[in-house]
């Protein structure tokens, strides 16, 4: 059985810097650093960084004192509002690609365009986009949910950054025929369309896919969602010991890729356990 890595698999930019943010952070404080939720979505990360005394908080009230570090997704402004009112020293780790979001939600908001955000509700980076327009922006999930939104004069699309092309298309079609005038924002980072472009291309050339990363990570779903949509077996494993034997009987190739927030430490053991049962002849 041959192990293949996907060539665009785990890290990104802005996941590599908001560790390298924070890292520093806390090698040049005495006091405590702190992280406004999941600095990034993996439970194993997160773990890696409360060891090294990142302490993850869900608000404001658990920081007494020292610095707040707002998560690559970004936030509500009101958050970092409140906690520079409350004295806590800000460390702002949003990712580049999720602040031009932003910056582009500001601009359609403030020229009068009804807005709408394509993503997850109840994400961290969707309530902080949909913050930026001032909290009057509709959430889509898909283009059926866009189909159903009132005719308006117009309209302006902007859409997380860990969605699919695919999908925005597919919104974007709809509004065009919802209103007079339509704006899209096309906010998708370049690095999730490298990573989900390979993600299904390998899967077209495997038996079986193996997709690591949280199950809370947004951008790992949707590389579970595209590899699916092959037609190729794909499995979604947070580490190496939810790898089951069976799922590989009779496989010739077995493809991997990573979520953008999936450390190279946890992809390295689940190619390792992949290799050890190849070796093992899949018992």
């Amino acid at each position: 059985m041959e192990v293949i890595v996907a060539e665009n698999a785990g890290f990104c930019f802005g996941v590599e810097r908001a560790l390298e943010i924070v890292a520093r952070a806390r090698r040049s404080r005495t006091q405590p650093v702190h992280t406004l939720g999941a600095l990034i979505h993996n439970p194993q990360e997160t773990e890696r960084l409360e060891a090294q005394g990142i302490h993850r908080v869900e608000s404001l009230e658990e920081v007494p004192s020292g610095a707040v570090v707002l998560s690559a997704h970004g936030v509500d402004p009101k958050l970092e509002e409140e906690a520079r009112a409350r004295g806590l020293e800000v460390i702002d780790a949003t990712c580049p690609f999720v602040r031009r979001a932003h910056a582009r939600i500001r601009t359609l908001a403030r020229q009068g365009y009804a807005v709408v955000i394509l993503g997850d509700p109840g994400h961290r980076e969707v309530i902080g986009l949909a913050a930026r327009a001032g909290g009057a922006a509709e959430i889509v999930r898909n283009a059926a949910e866009a189909a159903a939104l009132p005719f308006r004069t117009r309209y302006g699309l902007v859409v997380q950054t860990t969605q699919r092309s695919r999908s925005l298309i597919d919104v974007a079609g709809e509004l065009a025929a919802k209103c007079r005038e339509l704006r899209v924002f096309n906010t998708i980072c370049e690095a999730t369309v490298g990573r989900q472009e390979s993600a299904r291309g390998l899967a077209e050339q495997v038996d079986v896919m193996v997709v690591v990363g949280g199950r809370n990570s947004a951008n790992t779903a949707r590389l579970r969602e595209i590899c699916e949509a092959t037609g190729t077996p794909t499995h979604h494993i947070e580490t190496e010991g939810e790898l089951e034997a069976a799922w590989f009987q009779g496989a010739e190739r077995v493809g991997v890729t990573a979520g953008a927030s999936t450390p190279q430490w946890i992809i390295n053991q689940v190619v390792a356990r992949l290799e050890q049962l190849a070796r093992a002849g899949g018992r």
